[in-house]
């Protein structure tokens, strides 16, 4: 992987840059769809090619349990197994064991678990980690971390820190030196800005090809999570990428680019268009409203997407009423083209040297605070 930063904004800490890997160019900042079980749901390689998705995320923890390495590793890897040539990244599965599973015991060694699918007991440590990623064959990995819970006291977070740290190091020894992937280790320090600094400083003194930021978009108001984002870049190399984890709402991107982040990732936009709402130019539209029922207008009159070009508010609120799988679909296109689309006009505002004015005129369109 290589990573060429080409420009920093003026007014701000917004950045454009290029990710090549084995399997193609990322232009950054981008947005990344999330294909937790090897699919972006609903969304076939095509669509997502045809929206212009450049990376898309695989999910560690639920590949490791269905269909399993066994399978994976006979099926020829990810990219081979759900048909898509273009860059892939995977997290470590860590997030997931913290998150699903409600039987597990945290050691120095890793993590046993129960699988939150039929409760057979599982154990995932950095080691482990690594041989399902480098069996899953993804371009970019993820260190095995412990994302803490919000909140939580000081005491448990700088703990479980050192040890995200001493999990990342394993996980670099094991990967050795494998030029067709490369591992993201993990900053984590929870919302205290000592511990971050410290973790985010341990890790680059391990070299890593990039970073992540974890453990934010966790349940914290979005204020601290603008300070405690704007704090732990400045401690991140400007010659590596900045990957900040699990956001995916605009106003979150925009603040994740203001502050320097170059990769995001969110399942929220396929989430809620299977729910029948969307994003548009004036913000979110819930498209089961009755008020559509004779609609002709499309999603979003300012769109110029497949789904906005051909179907109809009301079509689409039909489809949603009667359960067809269509209109599931149809929303969620929307969704992921929306996002990618917000990205790249970001892409050339930063090139411009007017991204903060162009933030400004989104956040009032959209119906955005413009609080500093």
């Amino acid at each position: 992987m290589k990573f060429t930063l080409h420009k920093t904004e003026k007014n701000s800490k917004a950045r454009i840059g290029t990710i090549e890997t084995p399997h193609g160019t990322i232009e950054t900042p981008v947005f990344m769809p999330v294909g937790t079980r090897a699919t972006v749901k609903t969304m076939t390689p095509e669509e997502l090619k045809e929206i212009d998705a450049e990376i898309i995320l695989g999910n560690t923890y639920h590949l490791y349990l269905k269909p399993g390495m066994d399978v994976m590793e006979k099926m020829g890897g990810l990219h081979k197994f759900m048909h898509w040539d273009g860059p892939i990244l995977t997290d470590s599965g860590g997030f997931q064991v913290f998150s699903l599973s409600n039987i597990r015991k945290i050691t120095e060694e890793g993590v046993t678990f129960r699988s939150h699918i039929d409760g057979s007991k599982h154990f995932i440590g950095p080691e482990e980690s690594m041989k399902i990623q480098h069996t899953l064959g993804s371009d970019i990995i993820m260190a095995f971390d412990e994302c803490a819970p919000y909140p939580a006291s000081y005491e448990y977070i700088e703990k479980s820190m050192h040890r995200t740290t001493r999990w990342a190091k394993r996980c670099k020894d094991y990967h050795g030196e494998k030029e067709d992937q490369a591992l993201f280790g993990i900053v984590q320090g929870g919302m205290y800005k000592d511990l971050r600094k410290i973790s985010a400083e341990d890790l680059v003194a391990l070299d890593f090809p990039g970073y992540a930021i974890g453990g934010l978009s966790v349940g914290e108001p979005l204020e601290i999570m603008k300070d405690i984002l704007d704090y732990t870049t400045n401690f991140l190399p400007e010659n590596k990428p900045r990957y900040l984890m699990g956001v995916g709402t605009p106003d979150y991107l925009f603040e994740a680019v203001r502050f320097g982040v170059d990769m995001a990732d969110c399942v929220l936009p396929t989430r809620i268009g299977r729910n029948g709402t969307v994003f548009t130019k004036h913000g979110r539209l819930v498209i089961r409203n009755a008020k559509y029922k004779v609609d002709d207008r499309p999603l979003d009159p300012h769109c110029d997407c497949y789904v906005c070009k051909n179907y109809s508010r009301g079509y689409i609120r039909h489809l949603f009423n009667v359960d067809e799988i269509l209109g599931l679909r149809l929303a969620s296109y929307h969704n992921l083209y929306f996002l990618i689309n917000m990205m790249k006009n970001i892409r050339h505002a930063i090139k411009e040297e007017v991204f903060m004015e162009h933030r400004k005129e989104f956040y009032t369109n959209y119906g955005y605070s413009l609080d500093e």
